[in-house]
């Protein structure tokens, strides 16, 4: 039942990216989330005309969980800086298993 949370993201500003990182990160794991790649992983771009500049993958335990957390008063401060410090394009996937 696995979710993933996919982000396309640039940075704006090296302080605020790291205030987001913190509130992000309690967020996500209060949630059941946990980073599968962070910011900087090499990206091998294969096919198409897709060029993104750092992708941060995210899983959790289901669709619901993932849309729990980010619609969260835990997360809403983080999104309050990503306004400034970052921007992204964020995306939900349902992994194979849900239904």
């Amino acid at each position: 039942m696995t979710a993933y949370v996919i982000s396309d993201v640039v940075g704006l500003d090296p302080e605020l990216i790291a205030q987001y990182r913190t509130l992000a990160r309690a967020s996500i794991q209060r949630y059941d989330g946990q980073y599968l790649t962070n910011v900087g992983n090499t990206i091998d771009h294969v096919e198409g005309d897709w060029q993104p500049a750092n992708i941060v993958l995210l899983s959790f335990p289901s669709m619901k969980r993932a849309r729990e957390w980010y619609t969260s008063q835990e997360y809403a401060p983080a999104l309050v800086v990503r306004r400034t410090a970052l921007r992204r394009s964020l995306i939900f996937v349902a992994g194979a298993d849900e239904s």
